[in-house]
């Protein structure tokens, strides 16, 4: 399955304005925007934490990979042009799990 389709299958994240990623001591490593060129990424990694208690842990990261699909090859290709993914592939191979917290937009809140 390719990116947009699968991007299709996953929950919204219409109501963050970004996750934090979150190193092993606590400190911000990224932020992913809800913005255009990355709320495809917003998307994996919240459904991603949702999957693995608010955690991206190797597994988390392997299936992250899987779902980037046809980008990973690029990403491969051309270390930096997808910062997102390249996180994944070190996070895929190492052992370490990363937070993620949730910043909601304020329009969610407003409506909450």
């Amino acid at each position: 399955m390719n990116f947009a389709d699968r991007l299709k299958q996953l929950p919204s994240a219409s109501h963050l304005a970004a996750l934090h990623l979150l190193g092993t001591d606590g400190q911000v490593l990224a932020t992913i925007e809800n913005k255009p060129g990355q709320t495809g990424s917003l998307v994996v990694y919240a459904a991603l934490a949702a999957l693995y208690g608010g955690r991206i842990t190797p597994a988390a990261a392997s299936l992250g990979l899987e779902w980037y699909a046809e980008h990973v090859a690029d990403a491969r290709a051309f270390p930096g042009k997808h910062p997102n993914i390249d996180r994944l592939l070190a996070w895929a191979e190492g052992g370490d799990a990363y937070g993620v917290a949730q910043q909601v937009a304020a329009s969610a809140l407003a409506a909450g």
